[in-house]
C-alpha cells in the first residue's frame, strides 16, 4: 500500500475542495473521508479514461477489400423486392 498527501484548497472550486467539504461529504454518505476521495477519483477515472484499448487506427483499403471478399458469400442473394427509407 502507498500513501498520498492531499493538500486542501482554501475555497471550493472545479479544481479542488476544502477539508470542510470533504468532511461534509463523508458525513452525508456515512463513509470515511478516505472513501470519499476513492469514490471521487474512481468516478473521475470512469469519466476521463477510455473504456477500451486503443486500436490500430483506421482500416486500410486492403483490409476493407479483404473484409468485403470474406462477407460476400454471407450476403443475401436474389432480386430486391421492396425498399423503404426513413429519409
Amino acid at each position: 500500500m502507498s500513501n498520498l498527501l492531499l493538500k486542501f484548497k482554501s475555497k471550493d472550486s472545479p479544481y479542488g475542495v476544502t477539508r470542510e467539504t470533504l468532511r461534509a461529504l463523508a458525513e452525508e454518505m456515512d463513509v470515511s473521508e478516505t472513501m470519499v476521495v476513492h469514490l471521487a477519483v474512481s468516478r473521475f477515472a470512469n469519466e476521463v479514461l477510455p473504456a477500451y484499448e486503443k486500436d490500430d487506427g483506421p482500416l486500410t483499403t486492403k483490409d476493407i477489400a479483404r473484409i468485403r471478399k470474406a462477407a460476400q458469400p454471407m450476403l443475401p442473394k436474389g432480386k430486391l423486392l421492396n425498399t423503404r427509407s426513413l429519409l
